[in-house]
């Protein structure tokens, strides 16, 4: 499969703080991707490289193949900006209008069922929207745009439950019948957790792991139970995050968890459950994320 996008040895750096650091990534087409990491783990700072509007101080990009060069903005792409520019003064209707001019693929008559389907009222001006309704009309562009390499970041920021769901349902209906990569950049991995194909961890400029959604489902493990009991399942696998309690230890694993060291686990008393994904993306970020 080819690449859609390309990072090469990515640094960018404010003063004496490094945002970015000496980063590669790469995704596939025809691919759903989430972006996680804290606030000011680098994910936007990324993001503002890839689509022009920051310079690196290192490293190259390459989209489609074409490498880019600095400031220069891919038509291949449509980045839905956490916080957006819009012309405050502008109505919903004449953003869409000056979003089209942008985006070859772009669909009309997509854009319009959106603004039905999010219940946004077209003749409205920017400055009369809620944060969740600004998000809704981003997300609405990124959608209708269908670029080759569409990015979101922070999508539902402002948006209840319902619309959430809404925004996320609709995402990938169209990705079915129209495939493209699509990179979801948040904080929240459950609620992509049921969108994604795969992810990326950013923690301090750098990827910290890349890997498939399902396989991490499978991968992490809790264990808790006596300490010395826990520790003999433990030892010599990858332990993301330990607590102690009394006599007692809570410990993450990432890794496999053979059907010995559950019987093993029964023996001893030990309890094995699986991990939650927001739990597993806190312990990688802040449990020790070298492992041991």
């Amino acid at each position: 499969m080819s690449e859609i996008l390309t990072c090469f040895g990515l640094s960018k750096s404010y003063g004496r703080h490094k945002a970015v650091r000496n980063l590669e990534l790469r995704l596939e087409e025809n691919t759903l991707y989430g972006l996680l990491g804290r606030n000011g783990a680098g994910k936007t700072t990324l993001l503002n490289m890839v689509t022009g509007g920051l310079f690196p101080d290192r490293g190259d990009i390459q989209v489609a193949g074409t490498r880019l060069k600095p400031g220069e903005t891919s038509r291949d792409v449509c980045y839905v900006r956490e916080k957006n520019l819009f012309f405050r003064g502008a109505r919903v209707m004449e953003i869409l209008h000056i979003a089209s001019a942008f985006h070859a693929n772009w669909d009309w008559d997509f854009a319009r069922e959106l603004v039905k389907t999010f219940k946004l009222d077209p003749d409205k001006r920017i400055r009369q929207l809620s944060r969740g309704m600004e998000s809704l009309v981003g997300n609405i562009v990124g959608l209708a745009s269908r670029a080759p390499l569409t990015i979101f970041d922070e999508p539902v920021l402002g948006l209840d439950v319902l619309m959430r769901e809404r925004f996320y349902r609709t995402l990938v209906e169209d990705y079915a019948n129209f495939p493209r990569t699509v990179l979801l950049s948040t904080h929240l991995i459950d609620e992509i957790a049921t969108v994604v194909e795969r992810v990326f961890i950013i923690d301090s400029g750098s990827i910290l792991l890349e890997e498939n959604v399902d396989r991490i489902r499978s991968q992490t493990h809790l264990l808790t139970g006596n300490a010395e009991a826990v520790e003999r399942i433990a030892g010599g696998k990858r332990v993301i995050y330990r607590e102690t309690y009394g006599r007692g230890v809570l410990a993450a694993l990432y890794g496999e968890i053979g059907e010995s060291d559950r019987q093993l686990a029964g023996q001893l008393g030990v309890a094995i459950d699986g991990l939650p994904l927001q739990k597993f993306f806190s312990y990688m970020i802040e449990g020790g994320h070298t492992g041991e």
